[in-house]
């Protein structure tokens, strides 16, 4: 599948595979937040685009245009790319590049998953890229008015990957008694059991349940009964580069 970002303003837009690593899951102790496998394969599901220009924003609680102030040092053939432009809190990122995913599927852009910022939200939107020749801006909601909030340079401002569309739509969603399959239930149970029995072995000095740490079942696909993860279960997820265009 292609994802293709044609340049609309100077230099293209600088945008990286998004890495695995957070900054507090890293200062969590032993780093055991890295444990968690969804969080790691959100972390890095998709490609980020990053800030050029260093400056500080700040709001001062009114709807206003003008209640956002944007302080930078101007550089040279760096783009500023923040802007009050909606009001009410908004500030907004001009993403300088139209993209174009294949028929069928929209691009998500949302702020870098799974990484809080103090004093500023972003704001999640999905563009249909198979068609539109518009550009999107990337938006972030104060959450805090008189709060000086700070982007640096090779700061993330946006996070997007593909999603295909329709796909909410053709779900068809139920509940259902766990009862109702007894092999899930089966496995199921002897899984909280044994979870049960592992975590109140962790508080035991010198237990074999202290010296692996944790369970590592959904790392390794794998749980007590039949029901193994299938072949294409993963525990990282590597997003190719952009490539540069060709001479």
């Amino acid at each position: 599948m292609k994802l293709i970002c044609y340049p609309t303003s100077g230099n293209p837009p600088r945008i990286i595979p998004a890495p695995l690593e957070r900054d507090w899951m890293a200062a969590t102790s032993s780093a055991f937040a890295y444990r968690c496998l969804p969080l790691n394969i959100a972390n890095a599901h998709g490609w980020l685009v990053l800030n050029e220009a260093p400056f500080v924003a700040r709001w001062n609680g009114d709807a206003a245009i003008e209640a956002i102030t944007i302080d930078a040092v101007p550089t040279e053939d760096v783009p500023l790319l923040a802007s009050s432009h909606f009001g009410h809190g908004v500030l907004t990122f001009a993403i300088k590049g139209l993209f174009r995913t294949e028929p069928g599927y929209d691009l998500v852009a949302t702020g870098p998953i799974n990484s809080a910022k103090d004093g500023i939200q972003p704001l999640t939107g999905i563009v249909e890229t198979d068609w539109s020749p518009f550009t999107f801006t990337m938006n972030w909601l104060f959450t805090r008015k008189d709060t000086p909030i700070a982007f640096e340079h090779g700061e993330p401002i946006c996070m997007i990957f593909p999603l295909q569309r329709n796909l909410i739509e053709s779900v068809e969603p139920e509940f259902r008694s766990l009862s109702a399959d007894p092999e899930i239930e089966r496995a199921y149970r002897d899984w909280s059991n044994d979870r049960r029995r592992f975590n109140d072995e962790l508080k035991m000095e010198g237990s074999e349940a202290q010296a692996r740490k944790w369970q590592k079942d959904y790392f390794s696909g794998r749980s007590h009964r039949a029901i193994r993860a299938p072949a294409d279960h993963r525990t990282r997820v590597r997003a190719k580069p952009f490539k540069p265009e060709r001479e």
